[in-house]
Formats: C-alpha cells, sequence, structure tokens
C-alpha cells in the first residue's frame, strides 16, 4: 500500500489533519499553537513554582476542564454530569457557595406560554426584583432581563416609552407594559447564531450554551424586543445573595463576553413551579402555563380575554 500524499487546495496549500479531521495548514498551525499556549497555560498554573494559592490553582484547572468541553447538546449524559459536579465545585471554589445545578430536560406534552395583563399592571417593578434574586443577575451592572414600560393611555410606543420612571405609580393618565423574552415561536435570535450556541427547546424555552457563546452578538442585534443582554464584564453576585438553585442552561454562573436571556426561570419551571416574576406580582398581571393544557389559565384567558401579540419590525 502506498502512502497518500497531502492533496492540494484550490489556493495551491497543502492540507493536513488535526485530530482526524482534514483542515488546511493554516488553521492546522492556528489549532495546534493555540493548543500549545492553552497547555502551556495549564501548566504555569499547576506548576508548583507558581505564585497562586491552592485555590486559584483549583480554579485555573476546573476552568481550563469548561473551556474545552462541547456544546449541552452534544454531550452524553455522563458528559453532563460530569460538567455539572465540576461546575458546582468550581462555585465552591470561586465563591464559596454551595449549589445544585439541575440538567432538567423538557417534559413531554409541554409547552410554555405567558399573557400580560396591561390593565393590572401598576408598575410596581416586583416582577424585576424577583427577577433579578432569581436569575443571580449581575448587581455592578445592574443587568435585568424584565422592561416595565410606562406610556400614555391608547399608545401603545416602546421606542419612546419610559422604562426608567422613578416616582409615584401607578400615575394617572399611564398604562403599564412588561417586556422580556417571549420565546418566539420561530425565534430570529436562533436563526443568526454561526455557532449554535442558542436553540429552542421543546417546551418552548429559547435557551443559551453561555460556554459555546462567542460574544458576536447577532442575536442582540435579530432579537425584535430587547430581550438579551451581554455582559460586557464578569457579572458580580455577593456570595450571600447567589441563589443556589439553578440549572445548566439558566440561572448558573455566567461569565463576561456572552449573552444571557430570560429563560421563564427554567431551573423552577421544570420542576412545576410558577417563574419567579409570575409569583411576585402583586396584582395577578401575568399569567403562565402549558399551551397544550385545555385547563390551564393561559389556555383559559387566550380562549376568553381580548388579547394581541406585541409585534415590533
Amino acid at each position: 500500500m502506498s502512502a497518500e500524499r497531502p492533496q492540494d487546495t484550490p489556493n495551491g496549500a497543502a492540507e493536513s489533519t488535526v485530530l482526524g479531521k482534514r483542515v488546511d495548514r493554516r488553521r492546522a498551525l492556528s489549532v495546534l499553537i493555540g493548543g500549545m499556549a492553552a497547555a502551556a497555560g495549564a501548566a504555569s498554573a499547576c506548576s508548583p513554582l507558581s505564585a497562586m494559592t491552592d485555590e486559584e490553582k483549583e480554579a485555573k484547572r476546573l476552568a481550563w476542564r469548561e473551556y474545552i468541553k462541547g456544546n449541552y447538546r452534544t454531550m452524553t449524559e455522563a458528559e453532563r454530569a460530569e460538567t455539572i459536579a465540576r461546575l458546582e465545585h468550581l462555585a465552591k471554589v470561586k465563591q464559596g457557595t454551595d449549589v445544585t445545578i439541575q440538567s432538567t430536560g423538557a417534559q413531554p406534552g409541554v409547552v410554555f406560554g405567558y399573557a400580560f395583563n396591561i390593565s393590572k399592571c401598576q408598575g410596581f417593578r416586583s416582577c424585576v426584583e424577583a427577577c433579578i434574586n432569581e436569575n443571580n443577575l449581575d448587581r455592578r451592572a445592574a443587568t435585568q432581563y424584565i422592561r416595565i414600560f410606562e406610556m400614555e393611555d391608547g399608545v401603545i410606543d416602546l421606542d419612546h416609552a419610559d422604562a426608567t420612571f422613578q416616582h409615584e405609580v401607578p400615575a394617572e393618565g399611564h398604562f403599564y407594559l412588561g417586556t422580556q423574552c417571549f420565546q418566539c415561536a420561530d425565534p430570529p435570535c436562533v436563526k443568526v447564531c454561526p455557532v449554535g450556541a442558542t436553540w429552542q427547546e421543546p417546551d418552548g424555552i429559547t435557551v443559551v450554551d453561555y460556554d459555546w457563546c462567542i460574544g458576536c452578538r447577532y442575536c442582540m442585534a435579530a432579537c425584535p424586543y430587547w430581550a438579551r443582554r451581554f455582559n460586557w464584564s464578569a457579572p458580580e453576585v455577593p456570595a450571600a445573595e447567589v441563589n443556589p438553585n439553578q440549572h445548566y442552561l439558566g440561572n448558573r454562573a455566567r461569565k463576561v463576553g456572552v449573552v444571557e436571556k430570560c429563560t421563564f426561570c427554567i431551573h423552577r419551571t421544570r420542576q412545576g413551579r410558577l417563574p419567579a416574576c409570575v409569583e411576585a406580582c402583586p396584582t395577578g398581571a401575568r399569567v403562565f402555563g402549558n399551551l397544550l393544557d385545555p385547563k390551564s389559565e393561559i389556555r383559559w384567558v387566550l380562549a376568553n380575554k381580548r388579547v394581541f401579540r406585541l409585534r415590533r419590525i
């Protein structure tokens, strides 16, 4: 048998292989150099001559293992379990917090839906505060998934509405409309992601694999409801305020340079509970439930109330 020579690519550069996959020479060199640099960094972090503490070394080791893992959807159950155990350990090492991270999948026969009653909302924003606390949102950047817009009666104009009002509510002659991720049936944000870091689950929740996101923000540009948030710096949550009840695709620790969003409190709703915003609303302006269940409250609302879909182009 004769050895096969590398084939020439159209531009004349010979192809090579990395991990058994045929790539061009430039790509192969890039991968190899990147791998050597990462390995050198890992070795340095673990070196006995390093000035790092044992906790810092352990955090570096765990972070490196996180860096080289695959997309959540391609993991086996064993790989997911290993990853979750590592993330729980990392939370303990970095913040001293004990967290429990779920990987509960979508339940059969369930598609979640949500409705907002503008006649009941009084602009208290209890939902906003509950969401921040429940989803471990960045305190320093004051990240919010939910926005409550104040508008003059009879006018729906989100482009000129006020979501930063600080006066006593409800204000006379005004009404309030809440926006967040509406988990679109055909989400445009998913279509534009170049790396498959975001997708829609069978129960209608659009999620993000934070470790696969490259921070290009195409999804933010595609979203018609301003529902996605980019982390310009590493999110900060005081250890005493961390919600330990977490989900891999939801409110677990995020990092700098990635996009995050509302997931209908996936760690709660897949356990049969309401999202934090719905539970916290003092006026009952929020309705949430299974669209496939004819006995659910959301189905009753859709069948018996005058409803509309908020659409922006």
